[in-house]
């Protein structure tokens, strides 16, 4: 059974039969409209949103699956602030998120992260923020991980 898979990142719900998967997936025999259908279903919660999508082909049944990823931790950030890029500059500030978007932002990502805690995962985001200039609670996101650490903030 010979496997082929083809990789992407798309706009949440919105795939086509263009690249990058419609010129991948015309040579392997596979009915197109029936995939793109199925990525845009699986992916229509994240419109506006790139998602990394995988799509695995059995070349002898014309079989396939489709695998939808988990968008990058800085593109729900984005998506939360309602902004379209982080900082530029080192001391730029772009936005300011509560612990509880932070938290929610976590919990979206709880099976990408590598944390054992929700504590854990929400320092992780924050520290995506740090490097995107977002503020957590109007303070620097490495004063709102000293608080978690400390026992000030619990989850």
């Amino acid at each position: 059974m010979a496997e082929v898979t083809i990789s992407g990142l798309i706009e949440g719900g919105k795939a086509t039969g263009g690249p990058p998967f419609g010129p991948a997936l015309g040579p392997l025999g596979v009915p197109i409209n029936d995939i793109i259908k199925e990525i845009n279903d699986k992916t229509k919660a994240y419109e506006g949103l790139k998602i990394p999508v995988k799509i695995i082909v059995d070349q002898s049944t014309k079989k396939f699956r489709v695998e939808v990823g988990s968008p990058p931790t800085s593109a729900l950030i984005l998506k939360e602030l309602g902004v379209q890029l982080g900082a530029k500059a080192k001391d730029e500030v772009v936005g300011n998120l509560s612990i509880d978007q932070v938290r929610k932002i976590a919990k979206a990502k709880a099976l990408a992260l590598y944390g054992n805690t929700e504590a854990d995962r929400v320092k992780q985001v924050l520290g995506t923020c740090k490097s995107m200039g977002v503020k957590c609670e109007n303070e620097d996101p490495r004063s709102i991980i000293k608080k978690i650490n400390g026992g000030e903030i619990k989850f």
